[in-house]
């Protein structure tokens, strides 16, 4: 039975990068008998384009019935100009939301010869190999309240909340010490957090 995988290419680099992985899932087909159908559909700022909405509710479809979805890259100086709820990031937001994507893991290891571009001692840099697990569906993307109200004093204050619950914290624990027992039970070089914590 075929895979069914949709390609996300979105905007800026993200239709090059996405039409490379196009390329290998060919190769793929043609030479290792990978058996899958690709479509494609709009998400972010192209989708803002062709639709005026950054997750069209078609792409939602077409991803929720794939087997996997790769998403190029959304957003661009074009459209930073755009009311908030139509920007290209809200497309990623309420993608990853409706799906419930909640953890991202993010290797950061160096390369050999580059211990010289890093700010630790090149002893140190060579050792590096850590493995960060981001929480993308709670804190402050999500958090309510927010908004802009006036202070007693006359002056305009905005607000924003992170907010955790208990269950979201646990279910990434659970990712990042599944990440460390496949990496050799290195707890230690696992690292947790949301984008906006560090």
């Amino acid at each position: 039975m075929a895979h069914k995988i949709v390609l996300l290419p979105g905007d800026g680099v993200g239709p090059e990068v996405v039409a490379e992985v196009e390329k290998l899932l060919d190769h793929m087909r043609a030479e290792a008998g990978f058996d899958c159908e690709v479509e494609t559909a709009l998400i972010g700022g192209a989708a803002v384009d062709a639709h005026g909405e950054p997750l069209p509710g078609e792409t939602l479809e077409r991803v929720r019935a794939a087997d996997a979805a790769l998403l190029g890259a959304v957003g661009g100086p074009q459209y930073e100009q755009l009311e908030r709820d139509k920007r290209p990031e809200r497309g990623l937001l309420a993608i990853r939301k409706a799906l419930g994507l909640f953890a991202n893991l993010r290797p950061a290891n160096l390369l050999p010869g580059m211990e010289d571009a890093s700010a630790l001692r090149p002893e140190a840099a060579r050792k590096m190999d850590l493995m960060f697990v981001r929480e993308l569906t709670g804190g402050i993307y999500f958090g309510q309240p927010r908004g802009i109200r006036e202070r007693a004093d006359g002056q305009r204050e905005g607000f924003n909340t992170l907010a955790y619950s208990e269950g979201e914290i646990e279910r990434a624990c659970r990712v990042g010490f599944e990440a460390a027992r496949r990496r050799g039970g290195r707890v230690g070089n696992t690292c947790f957090g949301s984008k906006q914590d560090h």
